[in-house]
């Protein structure tokens, strides 16, 4: 039973961050810090209700966290997203040259 929760975990992660926009979204909220939508709207050239919508894919599988904050919505990096998970998608940034891990 747990293998299936990790498989079914596997396949939201993988296919979250198998959208360039997602990817790209997820670069930005990986440093740490807190973005809202309004930001990765600007960065990314989306609309509002597109950004959203992905960010939407991201936080229910398990990547991103978010935050109400009034009339805006700020995501984070999950901090207790699992190594392995950590692992796949700081390869997957990687290897597009969107990230580099910070060893500390």
């Amino acid at each position: 039973m747990r293998q299936g929760a990790y498989t079914v975990t596997m396949q939201h992660v993988l296919t979250a961050i198998s959208d360039p926009t997602r990817r790209a979204a997820l670069a930005l909220v990986w440093d740490g810090g807190e973005h809202c939508v309004c930001e990765l709207m600007a960065r990314l050239n989306a609309s509002q209700s597109r950004m959203s919508r992905h960010m939407k894919v991201l936080r229910e599988a398990g990547l991103v966290l978010d935050r109400r904050d009034a009339q805006w919505v700020r995501y984070r990096r999950n901090p207790q997203l699992a190594p392995a998970l950590v692992a796949i998608v700081d390869a997957v940034l990687a290897a597009e040259g969107v990230h580099e891990r910070k060893v500390a």
